[in-house]
């Protein structure tokens, strides 16, 4: 079961590349790999920690005031990793201010928060986070990764409008190579 939850998180229902969540920080932060790093590790630290938290405290949240209580524990979280990151990582931090703030609002976590922390017991709530935070950080780390290498013979990479082109060719790849995995594993069946 943890591992279908992984492999769901990373690959079958992954938030950037199927579920097409989290795009804003996705296309405007990853233009290298090292912002692209550094947001992967601010988002998933936030993601599995509210997860954690609110796994842990659900059935003491009132239904009619989960919504509050759920952007106050990932406010909490994003704060924390906003000082750690003024703190231990001044110079990423500037690159990436914007968006490591508003990962209160990504609606990545709170949907995972929402569809899985919220209902599940911790050990789930844990396993599934992970998952989705590998998930989004793999898309993210990628789409860097290949913006970056295609900058210097196409500069265009780097900027916003390249942000859009290289994604959609990317997740374009990324459904063909599915798509043939998928037909390979019914031919052989």
């Amino acid at each position: 079961m943890y591992r279908e939850a992984l492999i769901d998180g990373l690959w079958r229902r992954n938030v950037a590349s199927v579920q097409l969540l989290g795009l804003c920080p996705l296309l405007a932060v990853s233009y290298n790999l090292r912002n692209a790093l550094g947001l992967s590790v601010a988002s998933s630290f936030v993601l599995i920690g509210s997860s954690l938290a609110i796994s842990s405290i659900r059935t003491l949240i009132p239904n009619n005031i989960r919504l509050p209580c759920f952007v106050l524990v990932v406010a909490t979280l994003t704060t924390v990793t906003t000082m750690y990151m003024q703190a231990f990582a001044y110079d990423l931090y500037i690159q990436i201010a914007l968006f490591v703030q508003i990962i209160v609002t990504n609606c990545m976590i709170l949907g995972h928060i929402e569809s899985v922390a919220s209902k599940t017991t911790l050990g789930e709530s844990l396993v599934t986070a992970i998952g989705t935070a590998l998930g989004f950080s793999s898309a993210l780390i990628l789409l860097g990764g290949i913006r970056q290498a295609l900058e210097p013979i196409m500069p265009l990479a780097t900027h916003p409008a390249g942000a859009f082109l290289v994604a959609g060719l990317t997740l374009a790849g990324l459904n063909f190579v599915s798509d043939l995995a998928s037909r390979s594993l019914k031919s052989t069946d």
